[in-house]
């Protein structure tokens, strides 16, 4: 009688369990306090804020230059004179004879003009979210559907190596708008711009070198 009233007991009584769970990590940032110097400069970095959102207002720009842009083709391609004055101007195009109705050089030309937009906005896409991931905040867009594949692994040294890469396609398309267009430069021009572009491609080797070592 007595052990069974004991094994009762022992199943009526729990006995009070230990937790020994630690505090995720998530949960000690919380709960730092940073004394007043080091908070302030951390939270210094902030007034780059103004800094990407000023270069959202140049992509809205930029988007506002490529549909007018796009326009202007689509009128002159109907014959609209007016449009296609406009579009010659804008590529810089000179002719010895006057340009009345879109030819193959234009139609390239402009379309260089429009690709460059493009690949400015990449560029202005890249500093804007990499730039505020990297140095301001982390947006927390991991398991996201949208999440650009470059921005998983984006820190300091792989943003500068694709900003490297991007200036170099820029160039690319500035300096092919060049040599299509050669009639209207000079060779001084062409040679400057051809050294430009080399300068920036050996610029690129280097950062992708100098971060291969430190890596």
């Amino acid at each position: 009688m007595s052990e069974h009233a004991n094994h009762a007991t022992g199943h009526g009584h729990a006995t009070p369990a230990h937790s020994d769970a630690q505090p995720s990590p998530a949960t000690q940032a919380i709960n730092v306090r940073l004394r007043p110097l080091p908070g302030l400069i951390f939270a210094s970095r902030w007034l780059q804020l103004p800094l990407y959102l000023g270069l959202i207002v140049a992509q809205a720009v930029y988007v506002q230059h490529f549909l007018m842009e796009l326009w202007h083709l689509v009128e002159a391609a109907f014959g609209n004179q007016h449009a296609l004055q406009a579009l010659v101007e804008s590529i810089g195009y000179r002719s010895d004879k006057p340009v009345t109705s879109l030819d193959e050089t234009v139609i390239m030309l402009v379309v260089l003009a429009l690709i460059d937009v493009v690949m400015i906005s990449n560029l202005l896409i890249m500093v804007i979210v990499g730039g505020f991931e990297t140095f301001v905040s982390r947006m927390d867009l991991q398991g996201h559907p949208d999440q650009p594949e470059w921005l998983s692994h984006v820190n300091a040294s792989v943003l500068k190596v694709k900003l490297a890469m991007s200036i170099i396609g820029i160039s690319s398309i500035h300096l092919l708008k060049t040599f299509i267009n050669a009639d209207n430069y000079t060779d001084r021009t062409l040679i400057a711009q051809t050294a430009i572009h080399l300068t920036f491609l050996l610029s690129a080797m280097a950062i992708a070198y100098t971060d291969k070592l430190m890596s």
